[in-house]
């Protein structure tokens, strides 16, 4: 075969020929792209959008997919733009998180095409594992006490801790299942009660018995989950700088993104934001005003690598680090992708990790794995990480949202 015939086969076997998308609930619904290539390469993108997943399988059948049949996998910052810029209406959830199951399956083609594990296409290791947090979370503050010790036995040197709140029958963060939270809980939105004022005076006294019961080694973090304003949220943080946190996470919506200029007056303790961020523009004041420490935007929700590279680059001009959201909503596609990020990415911080069942890990074989605290990505080429369609199907689509929250008076308030 001559130079050009064999160009002409490689352009072949780069060629797109099919793409389908998988919607399956194994203990929680997950949304996968699987893309073919001509050359029989297949690659697997996560898409799911917790409470919103068929708004994104719907958007990826109806407006994407046909578009894409017959491009140049190779062709992926082409792929990237083309949807991005050629939908006109840009940005939100939706769109962000099927233009990302696109670029995270065509990353993982490219990088089996080449014969190396992800992280060696996007440059090569910055570090030998990485630093994860688990989620303990307790009724009480006795209870999470326990919880916390209990991450630690399991060799974790990073713990979040979250707690019920006197007062309050339900609190975000605390589940009956110690090791898969999955918040999403009914058809229809459940309704949660919410006080402000009973969480700030009791969380200052749940992170002082936490760090009394492990020491100073154990780096500690806690997540506000938008409930506050900014200046309650400057309150908080002042009042846990005693207890040394590695983060205080989304203490107030970050919408208005000068909000967090207040907290950050106020206090030194650190601040994370980002899970719910689709583009760079959801952060770019937040980053460039160095209002934040961490920026904590996930692959799936803000257009894959080829977007979350260009945010994780403004962010190491301001010496901001990254801290992905890993919560079961997120496949173990997209944590095996985020693996090989994390393990790249020069400007690294944290990366939340919180264990999917059994069940979601059968359909999902994947070959990374935790060890002391860290996870650490394989060798495999691409980023890893499968689905067993035929045991997918097993599990079909279960209609699940996430709650609302209220305060005692009935006024809407941030869940």
């Amino acid at each position: 075969m001559n130079a050009t015939s064999q160009a002409s086969s490689s352009m072949r076997d780069r060629k797109i020929t099919s793409a389908r998308v998988n919607v399956c609930s194994p203990n929680r619904n997950f949304v996968t792209l699987i893309i073919e290539t001509e050359g029989g390469v297949v690659g697997y993108g996560d898409a799911t959008l917790n409470g919103r997943e068929l708004a994104v399988a719907s958007y990826l059948n109806d407006h994407l997919i046909p578009a894409l049949i017959g491009k140049d996998c190779g062709q992926i910052e082409d792929i990237w733009q083309y949807f991005y810029k050629g939908a006109y209406w840009r940005r939100g959830p939706v769109t962000m998180s099927a233009i990302a199951a696109i670029d995270t399956a065509l990353w993982d083609i490219k990088a089996k095409m080449a014969n190396m594990p992800l992280y060696q296409l996007l440059g090569g290791k910055s570090r030998d594992s990485v630093l994860v947090y688990g989620h303990a979370n307790g009724t009480d503050a006795s209870h999470t006490v326990e919880e916390v010790l209990r991450y630690k036995e399991m060799g974790y040197q990073a713990i979040r801790a979250q707690s019920g709140v006197p007062g309050l029958d339900v609190a975000y963060g605390v589940s009956k299942d110690k090791m898969y939270y999955e918040p999403a809980d009914s058809h229809l939105p459940s309704e949660q009660l919410w006080d402000t004022r009973a969480y700030l005076n009791f969380i200052p006294k749940l992170f002082e018995k936490v760090r009394d019961a492990v020491g100073t080694e154990t780096a500690l973090l806690h997540d506000g989950h938008h409930r506050m304003t900014p200046q309650e949220a400057a309150r908080l943080g002042k009042s846990l700088e005693p207890f040394d946190l590695f983060w205080l996470e989304d203490a107030t919506p970050a919408e208005n993104q000068e909000a967090f200029r207040l907290i950050r007056q106020h206090t030194t303790t650190p601040l994370a934001v980002g899970e719910i961020f689709n583009s760079i523009h959801d952060c770019r004041e937040l980053i460039q005003n160095q209002l934040i420490d961490f920026i904590r935007t996930t692959i799936v929700h803000a257009g894959g690598i080829t977007h979350l590279r260009r945010i994780a680059d403004l962010a190491a001009l301001y010496q901001i680090r990254t801290g992905s959201h890993g919560a079961t909503d997120l496949s173990p596609v997209c944590m095996g992708t985020a693996i090989h990020f994390d393990t790249w990415v020069p400007n690294f911080g944290i990366q939340e990790y919180m264990r999917h069942t059994e069940a979601t890990d059968e359909v999902f074989p994947h070959d990374y794995k935790f060890e002391s605290g860290h996870m650490i990505c394989a060798e495999t080429p691409g980023h890893g990480v499968t689905l067993d369609e035929k045991l997918a199907a097993k599990y079909p689509y279960d209609p699940r949202q996430l709650p609302i929250a209220r305060l005692k008076d009935g006024t809407m308030w941030n869940w």
